[in-house]
């Protein structure tokens, strides 16, 4: 696909300001002596499941534009792959930003036992949301034909 699809500085943005609003809302939350909900395992599973959907979607197009495959590539499934692995990134991005909110407001507040466990938990995600998108920019760049040149 031609075209620069999402760029890493566009997730960048998207998760500072996906960052700034999830820290907001829970220092709000917290304010009044609750606790941030305790993060969800099955959270990260997803998060990186997804990762690996999209570069198992992504890899067939890789090889044929490399030259690797035999098979035909059907142009709509390749479309579809770029505009899936534009979504993980901005998914990935957002999901950073949502779980680092969190962990800003958690590790504010060392003192509490629960936050510690939530601590982990929490940097986990975040690290879980940075592969998806990270997985996202890899199939794009995976995806991507350059132009014709003009010689």
């Amino acid at each position: 696909m031609t075209g620069h699809g999402v760029r890493a500085r566009a997730a960048v943005v998207v998760a500072l300001v996906v960052g700034f609003v999830s820290w907001l809302l829970w220092h709000l939350v917290t304010g009044d002596g609750n606790l941030v909900p305790r993060p969800s395992w099955l959270a990260a599973v997803l998060l990186a499941g997804m990762a690996a959907f999209v570069v198992g979607f992504a890899w067939p197009v890789r090889a044929y534009l490399a030259g690797r495959s035999t098979q035909r590539l059907d142009p709509l499934r390749a479309a579809r792959v770029v505009v899936l692995a534009q979504a993980a990134t901005l998914t990935g991005a957002a999901a950073t930003g949502w779980y680092a909110g969190q962990l800003a407001v958690v590790a504010s507040d060392l003192s509490l036992v629960a936050n510690a466990d939530r601590m982990w938990r929490l940097a986990i995600l975040v690290g879980a949301g940075v592969v998806l998108c990270l997985a996202g920019l890899v199939g794009q760049h995976w995806c991507r034909v350059d132009p014709p040149s003009d010689d």
